[in-house]
């Protein structure tokens, strides 16, 4: 029986290469005798906005190519349809059929969601892909957004995010005190016990809240993204490593109706093409990052610092105390929240003897 799911899904990949690869024969009419479906996906960032953006728009391509246009998707940027921070009602509600945005945006709503993105001083890219398709997280996700008449997958990662842009220096703890900062999910509240004011922006209002000085500092995502929107022009120093997201997944979430509509081979299509653009996203970011971190290192107004010690020390420290809370107060909070740190503990040794063993090695 495994071999033959291994082999159906080995010719089903095919098929989305092959639509991929020669789009002039997959595009154009429908295959004879299928039912056509039309969506709509609302995102939580700006209109073909580099790698979040971009992933979704990507997404709808290679449905539609790969279903030879028996299911199309038009995608509607934050704000365009719905509120960026509204994606998850929309979708939840059947305004729309899909959505794509981040899972700790829904704080307030569904907490313990934020497991779904990324946990203070949690998991990396590799080991949070681990754990959902893997380790049985992605398992646990449908079941906590099954009331919402919601079904979640996967739908890319930016790996390891920058702290983020100060327009003062951090020193020390002291320099915490006070600081009106942009930081969403479980840093927004790591930040507030550290004596800080976390503040909930969408992407678009980032640069004029930073520029103005109505917030002292952001984190947004890494080199890649805080270039494109002129972050680098608002606030001087630049601060590492993101302890806030190590590896912050977005979400492509489906309205439970509009899924349960398709046949079984849009199914299929639908989850192999959110799987592509979790890969796809990824390397998009690794390469945006690189490229776009060696031109900051080359701009004078730029400073690229590390946090100090005791400050991500006390960071760390508060970020147990919150994720501990978390888990005590809510049920599924609890249940989600132990079977992501017991795949942790697992994973961290690992990583500790090969990526982290190599990387501090690889410059000599």
């Amino acid at each position: 029986m495994k071999r033959r799911e291994f082999v159906g899904g080995l010719a089903a990949a095919a098929g989305l290469t092959a639509c991929t690869q020669e789009s002039a024969d997959c595009d154009g009419q429908p295959a004879a005798g299928g039912e056509t479906f039309s969506w709509s996906c609302v995102t939580s960032w700006p209109p073909k906005f580099p790698g979040l953006g971009m992933a979704a728009e990507n997404l709808a391509g290679r449905i539609g190519t790969a279903s030879s246009g028996r299911l199309t998707t038009k995608v509607y940027g934050g704000g365009e349809l719905v509120p960026p921070l509204e994606v998850f009602d929309a979708v939840s509600r059947g305004t729309v059929e899909m959505g794509h945005g981040a899972a700790y945006y829904h704080k307030g709503k569904v907490d313990a969601a934020q497991f779904f993105t990324a946990i203070p001083f949690g998991m990396t890219a590799a080991e949070m892909n681990g754990w959902l398709y893997y380790g049985g997280g992605l398992e646990l996700w449908h079941e906590l957004y099954e009331p919402f008449n919601l079904v979640p997958f996967p739908g890319g990662n930016t790996s390891v995010q920058m702290g983020g842009w100060f327009n003062k220096e951090i020193n020390s703890i002291a320099d915490l005190k006070g600081l009106k900062m942009r930081i969403p999910g479980l840093g927004g509240e790591v930040l507030r016990r550290a004596g800080g004011t976390p503040v909930m922006l969408p992407g678009s209002e980032i640069f004029t809240a930073l520029q103005t000085g109505s917030i002292d500092a952001t984190e947004w995502i890494g080199p890649y993204n805080d270039v494109s929107f002129g972050l680098h022009k608002a606030a001087k120093y630049y601060y590492y490593p993101g302890w806030q997201e190590p590896g912050p997944n977005l979400e492509v979430i489906i309205h439970r109706k509009a899924w349960d509509a398709l046949p079984e081979d849009l199914k299929e299509i639908v989850r192999l093409a959110c799987q592509a653009i979790n890969l796809d996203a990824a390397s998009d970011y690794a390469h945006g990052n690189a490229m776009s971190l060696a031109q900051l290192r080359e701009n004078p107004d730029v400073e690229i610092r590390p946090f100090p010690d005791d400050v991500l020390s006390l960071l760390r420290t508060t970020s147990q105390e919150v994720v501990t809370e978390l888990m005590a107060s809510d049920p599924a909070a609890g249940k989600i929240g132990k079977a992501y740190f017991d795949y942790l503990e697992k994973a961290k040794d690992n990583s500790r003897i090969s990526d982290q063993a190599y990387l501090a090695r690889r410059d000599g």
